[in-house]
């Protein structure tokens, strides 16, 4: 949108400023960070080799369509290396959304669900509302309903009693950004249920393709943690929940730390055990 607005002499602090606003909007998110930078190398490669803003923004369109068919493709792949972990009639739990609208139109956390459920695994789903915003209520159940999959919502602190119970077989979520160690970000409370499911016995794994690897940061401390308004947790639909006055605070992701993870599914193949050796060589395969 910015290139198509801007002449090429205006170009370079219209593109720079459009793709600091992108990145700005989710600092937790490396793949986001990956993608807008992906695009500005393109239109600088373009604009550096004479074509027109035209030819620029067709080749973006272009490129764009050919990410997007990318990450369903890599999204489905790692449904299929997740395969081998997800036994026949699984009850799986999940935390926030990491399926085909938080990703190309497969989903990540949830392409594990699909692939299972395609292989005739016939695995049912809890899925934690995953409050403020409730993607998992709005957007995981939907997903999975229209699919015919079952679907529980819980409410975030009920993932532990039903552990408790034997009701749960496994965790699989989705990630916003994962160190080199395999630390993993991700929607906040996912450590919570990390920690209950190792204190349970239960596996804990992580649904992300390579590009959701920050290998320039060597641990989960280095990853930037995104602070929301504390009106998003105070405030529902314009209505307040708590007393004037009271203060809140929303960090939108925590870091769950290497040693909870059992492994991590990845289109290039599956990190386990996890740890930066074994990251390292997984995502050089491919």
């Amino acid at each position: 949108h910015a290139l198509r607005k801007s002449p090429w002499q205006e170009f370079h602090e219209s593109l720079a400023s459009a793709a600091e606003r992108l990145k700005a909007s989710r600092p937790t998110a490396v793949n986001l960070f990956w993608a807008v930078d992906h695009m500005t190398s393109l239109v600088k490669e373009a604009a550096a080799a004479g074509l027109s803003p035209e030819q620029a923004a067709a080749r973006m369109a272009e490129e764009a369509l050919t990410i997007h068919q990318n990450d369903i493709d890599a999204c489905r792949s790692i449904g299929i290396a997740a395969l081998p972990y997800i036994p026949e009639g699984a009850r799986i739990l999940t935390h926030c959304n990491a399926g085909a609208l938080a990703t190309g139109g497969y989903g990540t956390a949830l392409g594990v669900v699909r692939a299972a459920w395609e292989a005739g695994k016939y695995v049912q789903v809890y899925a934690d509302e995953t409050r403020p915003y409730l993607q998992g209520a709005r957007l995981t159940a939907w997903e999975l309903h229209q699919d015919g999959i079952p679907v529980t919502v819980l409410c975030d602190n009920t993932a532990g009693a039903l552990m408790k119970e034997k009701s749960i077989d496994l965790v699989v979520t989705g990630a916003d950004r994962i160190a080199a160690n395999g630390d993993t970000a991700n929607k906040i409370g996912t450590y919570s249920v990390a920690v209950l499911a190792a204190h349970h016995g239960l596996p804990f794994y992580v649904a992300a393709p390579a590009n959701t690897f920050d290998l320039n940061i060597t641990s989960g401390d280095g990853i930037p943690i995104e602070n929301r308004a504390a009106d998003e947790v105070l405030l529902m639909h314009g209505r307040r929940l708590a007393p004037q006055g009271v203060t809140a605070l929303y960090q939108a992701f925590d870091v769950t730390p290497a040693p909870l993870i059992k492994a991590i599914f990845t289109e290039r193949g599956v990190v386990d055990p996890v740890g930066p050796d074994v990251v390292r060589r997984v995502l050089t395969q491919g």
